[in-house]
């Protein structure tokens, strides 16, 4: 083969006529900016010199004068200067002239090189083209038709866009002036009729490796600035940028069988006439229905048959409640009866608990996909107003049906959020669901996001609602493609929702699919609808026919009748029928409990001492680990000798008896490899090997179930929203989140408040999720001391004024709460309540008001034997010393909670009041342990009664424990309290003022005078 015939044609302008039709557009790139083309002006037998060795060298040469002409000798510069411009290689060669040339002769030659084609413009040109084609797909979006109405507020370009090929420069010139930032690359409009080679980074040729200037710009045109706009030139991968370029670029593409085009209006005529339907029926009920945006169960139908198609069997979807009944009746099929009853003002409730309104229940659903055959789940997560709360809900809940499947690609289970445009560009959870995409015990691997996109939030115009360009830029910190497109042209959002399906298959990230609406409402109402649009077209194209339409339209409707007609023989409204997350086989048929009691949390002593030789070993050869941890190691090993655990011992020994039994345990939060106190250590680290990492407490048992640790990212919402949807998968799985500190839960208010502290009310959805929250006052200042456990307790559904009469009190009590609310003060008593969240017959939350400096207490310790079978969770530790032996002594029952117990037996101990004073301590607050503290009240019958605490007075347990106190005991005496006086920071950032507080209240509790005359 000839390597090199001639130099620098393909740089050459051709003519129309001369267009060269070549290489495919799939050929990878070139290490060179300019490839060679073979066009031979002369016969190839008169060239000897260009074949055989010899050719290897000369384009070596081309090349380096390519690069520089400079760099090669002068006859050589003037060989391919005169070949580039059409002269046989023959003919090309000028020998210099010899050093006797005469100045005129010299001067002549140089005239007749200057009079060579300019090889500069020549390549401007070229690379003029390629900055035009690179800047349509930058910039190109900007100019789409999006907006259905053409009334946009967004800054896009309004002007028409041609479907002729005959492009007039002079109609472009103000959109490529803008879109070029300034000017046309020094192209002009003589220019459009000439040829430019295109380069590799485009698919517009199709089959042609070369096109005239004007097809050019008509084919960009049509690419980028029609129905749909593609945001993806800033993705950092080139093979993904080439993916999304072929699919929008390459002539043609967007095409649809007549069937697939019937089945497309079919699924328009479901979603309009439901709409049209539930307007006529109930016009005056809110239903936040999809006026403007029905083309949404078409894309959402697509992205599921796409799906189906590359092997996902489950699809976990989250929405506000804008067309979420649409969404339910014709995505889901949830049956039509069970919408329209919910309408009916007298249906009565059949479900303990608030319930919710109909635009906010989920639903779990599993059928055959029509379109592929094959089986597909689908489940619509239940949602609060809270526009996208329900983001990192759906994303941990995908996660743990991808882990419960094996599914570690995200080829099987996946999941779809839907956004309106006003909440997703102002939501900050939205920010923080994206940064988990990539992360990986938090993947899921790709989510297709749809945005309905009505350019307004309620009443709120997006230049009152964002700062950047769009609401989808958000998107662009993951690297997620982002596709705008027109919701008026269903075939466009049907072939943009086949894409982004594709895409998260193949690539398995984020993509967004922006589905642009009419923004005013009297706009829309002189707008003639999708449906009716779409339909005329397909009539006039012959695809289907009017009366095949009409009866399209009228069999829908005849199905909701027929469906309208049976609600209104439903008269119990049944939210377990909503329920999306449910649990086969762990209730009754009828969703109760199996039973109503708890065993034993003991675990044998066996058992104990090979999990403590674990936990305090490295299980694993030729590892090493830091010195330090060497010593931690050491210290655990000498307690399981002793038979005693600290609280990091007895956390251990509460996973590893679970894991044995099967059950699955993920600890998330910040820092909870090692613990925020140094205390876990989780995860050992190899010194010696960068990366080698080893959980011992996946060493325990051959078939034990798997021990997830994760350190998260520094976020307390969306993380907190993703262990909440893990838990909601599985209730043979306990899912930890740990706060960093206590107080920061504070900013995962929204999912402890409208998901897990009033879900099952809402929604019957049971979960067993465990919140860690560090609590205690150690004068480290306002922040880090409190969790808040005021906040809980007041949310606590248990009513402070009775006194509850049930039977199996403690596990009675336990099922009616909405939460379980605890502070534990030993390490055996968290050992306990950590396995009776997976003991009980039932799931509901758990918060742990969890210690800090009783991590390392001396007194902070269990031993073996409050660990063993038949040992139980103490609601209430009652006093065990001097004063339990003579209670009619006693002058005084101090009530309290966590760790402020040590410091009160510590200064009882100074003051020897250990025969006076009793110190009782409520381990469980909430279910309040009413009848155990009856006991301890009647067993002190002489003494005053005491709630102290070291939080200030209108904080901590006071204002919750003090009613139900009294309530216990019938009011029969006064319950006072001792502790810091009320104040608006949790703690004080002064040491000495910390010290002094402490004194003040601990004085105040062993003052057997202190409430003497007061009543």
């Amino acid at each position: 083969m000839f390597h090199l015939r001639t130099c620098a044609t393909k740089l050459r302008p051709l003519t129309a006529s001369q267009t060269v039709k070549t290489i495919s557009q799939n050929k990878p790139a070139a290490p060179r900016t300019f490839q060679q083309i073979r066009c031979y002006s002369a016969p190839v037998a008169a060239e000897p010199f260009l074949s055989g060795t010899s050719s290897n060298y000369v384009e070596e040469m081309y090349y380096a004068w390519l690069e520089n002409p400079k760099s090669v000798h002068k006859s050589w510069d003037i060989f391919f200067r005169n070949a580039n411009a059409g002269a046989a290689p023959g003919t090309a060669y000028q020998s210099p002239p010899p050093l006797s040339t005469s100045l005129s002769t010299l001067t002549h030659a140089q005239s007749l090189l200057q009079a060579q084609p300019n090889v500069d413009k020549l390549v401007e040109d070229h690379l003029a083209v390629q900055s035009l084609i690179r800047a349509y797909q930058v910039r190109g979006h900007h100019h789409a038709k999006l907006d259905p109405l053409g009334i946009s507020c967004v800054n896009f370009d309004d002007s028409a866009v041609s479907d002729s090929p005959n492009v007039d420069l002079a109609v472009f010139k103000e959109r490529l002036r803008v879109l070029t930032v300034g000017g046309f690359y020094g192209l002009a409009e003589s220019d459009l009729d000439k040829v430019f080679h295109l380069p590799t980074t485009t698919f517009i040729g199709g089959n042609e490796s070369a096109l005239p200037l004007r097809e050019i710009i008509h084919r960009l045109e049509m690419a980028y600035c029609q129905h749909i706009g593609v945001e993806f030139m800033f993705i950092n991968d080139l093979e993904q940028c080439q993916w999304i370029r072929q699919k929008f670029e390459t002539p043609g593409v967007m095409q649809f069988t007549n069937e697939e085009r019937r089945t497309l209006l079919a699924r328009l005529v479901r979603s309009t006439r439901f709409e049209e339907f539930l307007h006529r029926k109930w016009s005056s009920e809110k239903r936040f229905g999809l006026e403007g945006c029905e083309v949404l169960i078409p894309a959402l139908k697509t992205i599921i048959d796409k799906s189906s198609e590359k092997g996902v069997d489950y699809v976990i979807m989250g929405m506000p409640h804008r067309g979420r009944l649409n969404v339910l009746a014709n995505v889901i099929r949830k049956e039509l009866e069970q919408i329209f009853c919910q309408f009916d003002s007298k249906l009565e409730a059949a479900d303990e608990g608030s319930g919710d309104v109909k635009y906010h229940l989920g639903m779990y659903h599993r059928r055959i996909n029509r379109v592929t055959d094959r089986t597909i789940t689908l489940s619509l997560v239940a949602n609060p107003s809270h526009l996208e709360a329900a983001d990192p809900v759906v994303q941990g809940k995908t996660k743990a049906e991808q882990f419960y499947c094996g599914d570690t690609e995200g080829k099987q289970v996946m999941s779809i959020l839907l956004h309106g445009d006003a909440a997703f560009a102002g939501q900050g959870i939205v920010y923080e669901t994206f940064h988990l995409s990539d992360l990986p015990s938090y993947t899921t691997h790709g989510t297709v996001h749809v945005v309905m996109n009505n350019q307004i939030g309620f009443t709120t115009d997006p230049r009152m609602a964002r700062s950047s360009p769009y609401p989808t830029d958000v998107a662009r910190v993951v690297n997620a493609p982002i596709f705008h497109v027109n919701a008026d042209d269903p075939e466009a959002v049907v072939y943009v929702c086949n894409v982004a399906a594709e895409w998260r298959s193949t690539f398995h990230k984020d993509v967004v699919v922006d589905l642009t609406q009419p923004l005013m409402y009297k706009q829309i109402r002189k707008q003639k609808p999708v449906l009716q649009k779409y339909a005329e077209t397909l009539i006039s194209q012959g695809v289907v026919n009017q009366p095949e339409y009409e009866e399209e339209i009228s069999k829908y409707d005849k199905i909701c009748e027929e469906a309208h007609a049976r609600s209104k023989d439903e008269k119990i409204l049944h939210i377990k029928h909503w329920l999306d997350s449910p649990w086969p086989g762990f209730f009754t048929l009828d969703g109760q409990p199996r039973s109503m009691t708890c065993p034993s949390t003991g675990v044998n002593e066996e058992e104990l001492v090979h999990i403590g030789k674990v936990a305090s070993s490295v299980p694993v050869e030729n590892f090493t680990i830091h010195g330090g941890l060497s010593r931690i190691l050491k210290t655990r090993g000498e307690m399981v000798t002793n038979r005693t655990v600290d609280w990091a011992l007895a956390e251990y020994m509460s996973f590893g008896s679970l894991l044995k039994e099967g059950i699955h345990i993920r600890l998330s939060g910040q820092d909870v490899e090692r613990g925020t106190f140094s205390h876990r250590h989780h995860v050992l680290h190899d010194q010696n090997v960068d990366k080698r990492t080893c959980i011992p407490m996946n060493h325990l048992w051959p078939n034990q179930a798997p021990y997830t640790v994760c350190n998260s990212s520094l976020s307390e919402y969306g993380v907190l929203g993703f262990e909440l949807g893990f838990a909601m998968a599985s209730p043979n799985a306990l899912v930890l989140w740990e706060a960093q500190f206590g107080d920061f839960h504070n900013t995962a208010q929204c999912i402890i408040d409208q998901f897990i502290c009033s879900g099952q009310a809402k929604w019957v959805r049971q979960n067993g999720i465990v919140l860690l929250l560090p609590h205690g006052m150690e004068g480290m200042g306002p922040e880090h001391s409190s969790a808040r456990p005021e906040r809980f307790l007041q949310m606590c559904n248990d009513d402070p004024d009775v006194f509850p009469k049930l039977d199996d009190f403690d596990v009675r009590q336990l099922y009616d709460c909405n939460w379980i609310v605890v502070n534990c003060s030993t390490p055996a008593n968290f050992f306990h309540v950590v396995r009776r969240q997976l003991l009980l017959p039932f799931r509901k939350p758990l918060i742990v008001f969890t210690p800090k400096s009783l991590l390392r207490h001396p007194e902070a310790r269990s031993s073996f034997d409050e660990m063993l079978p038949g040992t139980h969770f103490q609601r209430i530790i009652p006093e065990s010393g001097p004063a339990a032996q003579d209670p009619e002594g006693v002058k005084r029952v101090l009530f309290c909670t966590g760790k402020v117990y040590y410091e009160l037996t510590r200064e009882r101990k100074s003051r020897q009041m250990e025969t006076d004073v009793a110190i009782s301590r409520v381990e469980q607050l909430s279910p309040f342990p009413f009848d155990l503290l009856l006991k301890e009240f009647h067993k002190y019958p002489n003494a005053d009664l005491v709630w102290c605490q070291e939080e200030h007075k209108n904080q901590g347990y006071y204002d919750y424990v003090k009613p139900r106190l009294r309530t216990t005991i019938d009011r029969a005496k006064p319950v006072w309290y001792a502790g810091r006086e009320p104040a608006a920071a949790p703690a004080t950032g002064n040491k000495k003022n910390h010290l002094t507080e402490l004194q003040r209240f601990l004085d105040t509790a062993f003052n057997l005078d202190s409430f003497k005359g007061l009543s």
